[in-house]
């Protein structure tokens, strides 16, 4: 199984290919585009009910964020329930609560029905403030949950040997292995009739007489019904401008004194640090996680692990690091997810992102969601998480300053672009972006000497691409795209690559 990032994660040794015999001249009544958790869970809820299902992957089942993920279970979400009641008052907050024991509840139920062997155990989560700051959001924290009826009792001693000030315990909450599940998700969906087609890149769509007509790299491809399950749909939407791309990190470590903690965890740092553990082929591991940041917003990415290494290290007796790896999420401006119609566009197309740090909860939720638009024409959920919706109050300060952000990185980037007289000028190993003979390129070179010359403009809204130095990728600071080396589509929004000028030997130049 490959990812969208030059890392290997814990999850990627479980499953290959899953595509089958899919006749594509066919009419569909849902296409699903994207193969991670939202769109693998919508597809199998809807191919119950009926229907039938095409999922479309650009690359392979699980290549995006689900394999990249940390897979926490966690009905307390990263926008407090405090703030939910602040900007979107009590009761949506209280069903705002209830959408995460839903979507646990949906992961337990499809174990059970399938028999999916995928790890999946209830335990207790922690949650622990390491200095008076972190003390009083946890206070809040606490408050808030109160208010929703969400269960959090203070605690005086915690699993983890992070010194703390104040910590509470969450019963109820889970963890599993993520590829596993959708593993057993796909193969239900295919037992139930269902298609499933792999390297198939969505580009586009329009709406013709009573279908959808999707353009992909393998045809035309027809479905009365569309959902995007790609975190961030194509093309330009209003949701990448209430959306704002991020990258996190984490890494898999053996531990010298065996003391692993079987709970899961997390402080109240700026960005939170969250640890929980997994056994692969017999040896059991901590995965810890953190060092979030705006995805192309950071200078050097590698620092970003070595950080995340160094925290963990301070605090746990660790003896081997196993596994690295980073991923990207969506946050949201007013903090609630988006799961619906996609704004602007046909009531029968469909989308869900933002989910913040809680994308396999609210990816879960996702599919049951869509199943009630679709089949009952209603969803209990389907008003507070509308994409079309509009809070100014709750969202306007985190939208104004990501917009902001992103039409700095606009005008900057395209200001202070580098010159250079010759591509001799780049060391091996090094990747930058460069003005050129009055052209603006993005140019990394191997420790071979080998050059991979691209465009440097991502073609999704004009902004220049950074390098990406962990993951050897070029991101873009602006909507949360990402090519490889030779300019192929890594995620979304974009539909196009970076135009490749050539590879070509550095001695050559």
């Amino acid at each position: 199984m490959y990812r969208d990032g030059a890392r290997k994660s814990i999850w990627q040794e479980e499953i290959k290919k899953k595509s089958t015999e899919t006749d594509l001249y066919r009419m569909f009544d849902v296409v699903i585009v994207g193969g991670g958790i939202t769109g693998v869970s919508t597809a199998l809820k809807l191919q119950e009910s009926g229907k039938k299902c095409l999922i479309l992957e650009a690359a392979n089942i699980g290549f995006g964020t689900t394999g990249g993920t940390t897979a926490h279970l966690n009905d307390f979400f990263d926008t407090t329930f405090t703030q939910a009641i602040n900007r979107f008052g009590l009761e949506n907050a209280k069903l705002y609560a209830e959408s995460g024991k839903d979507a646990i509840d949906i992961i337990e139920d499809n174990i059970r029905k399938y028999n999916i062997q995928c790890d999946f155990v209830r335990k207790p989560a922690y949650l622990f403030a390491l200095d008076e700051k972190q003390e009083k959001q946890l206070k809040d924290i606490v408050e808030g949950a109160s208010r929703v009826g969400h269960e959090m009792m203070y605690v005086s001693e915690i699993p983890f040997p992070v010194p703390f000030k104040e910590a509470v315990v969450i019963p109820g909450q889970g963890s599993f292995h993520p590829i596993k599940y959708i593993k057993g998700l796909c193969d239900a969906f295919i037992q139930l009739g269902g298609s499933i087609v792999e390297e198939c890149f969505c580009e586009s769509h329009e709406k013709k007489d009573d279908s959808i007509i999707l353009t992909t790299s393998k045809g035309e491809i027809k479905a009365e019904y569309v959902i995007y399950a790609t975190h961030i749909p194509p093309g330009v939407n209003i949701l990448h401008f209430t959306n704002a791309p991020y990258r996190s990190y984490a890494i898999a470590f053996t531990l010298k004194d065996e003391n692993y903690p079987w709970e899961l965890g997390y402080d109240l740092e700026d960005p939170y640090h969250y640890y929980r553990i997994q056994d692969v082929d017999g040896q059991k591991l901590l995965i810890a996680g953190g060092e979030d940041h705006k995805t192309g917003h950071s200078d050097d990415t590698g620092e970003c692990f070595s950080r995340l290494e160094n925290y963990v290290r301070e605090y746990f007796n660790v003896e081997t690091v196993y596994y690295s790896w980073s991923s990207q999420y969506y946050e949201p401006v007013d903090g609630f997810p988006y799961i619906g119609k996609l704004p602007g566009n046909d009531e029968k197309i469909y989308v869900a992102t933002g989910f913040r740090g809680n994308g396999m909860i609210f990816g879960t939720l996702s599919s049951q969601i869509f199943h009630d638009l679709i089949i009952n024409g209603e969803s209990k959920y389907e008003k507070i998480f509308n994409p079309s919706r509009i809070k100014p109050l709750a969202g306007f300060t985190e939208f104004v300053k990501e917009n902001a952000s992103v039409a700095f990185d606009f005008i900057k980037d395209k200001t202070f672009i580098e010159k250079i007289e010759s591509f001799s000028e780049v060391r091996e190993g090094e990747a930058k972006v460069i003005r050129y003979e009055g052209n603006s390129y993005a140019l990394y070179k191997e420790n071979n000497g080998m050059l991979h010359l691209l465009r440097s403009t991502c073609p999704h809204a004009g902004c220049e691409v950074r390098w990406n130095s962990a993951e050897l990728s070029w991101d873009c600071p602006c909507h949360g795209s990402r090519f490889n080396v030779n300019g192929k589509v890594l995620t979304g929004p974009t539909t196009k690559k970076l135009e490749k000028i050539f590879p070509y030997q550095s001695n050559k130049s």
